[in-house]
């Protein structure tokens, strides 16, 4: 499974989020962004309940305000680099 995962934080709690989720083994990339969401990660899990836990520990998290996930669909596209 591989999921894409934007998501909402108060407001300076950016640098403390990502630094925790950055020990969770199934976050293979964690970025903060600009715009609309404050962070990006990509999941990569082959448990086909690893994205549903991730989302939920999530959602506990006392600074995280909003999630939006978005699930690969396998067979079309692909990474450019070919790294997966």
């Amino acid at each position: 499974m591989q999921a894409y995962i934007l998501i909402n934080c108060n407001t300076g709690s950016e640098s403390n989020v990502i630094s925790e989720l950055k020990e969770l083994p199934e976050i293979v990339e964690i970025n903060g962004i600009w715009g609309k969401y404050d962070i990006f990660i990509k999941i990569k899990t082959s448990d086909p309940n690893g994205v549903e836990q991730i989302i939920k520990r999530l959602r506990i998290h006392p600074d995280v305000t909003d999630t939006f996930t978005m699930h690969v669909l396998y067979g079309q596209g692909g990474s450019i680099d070919q790294e997966g």
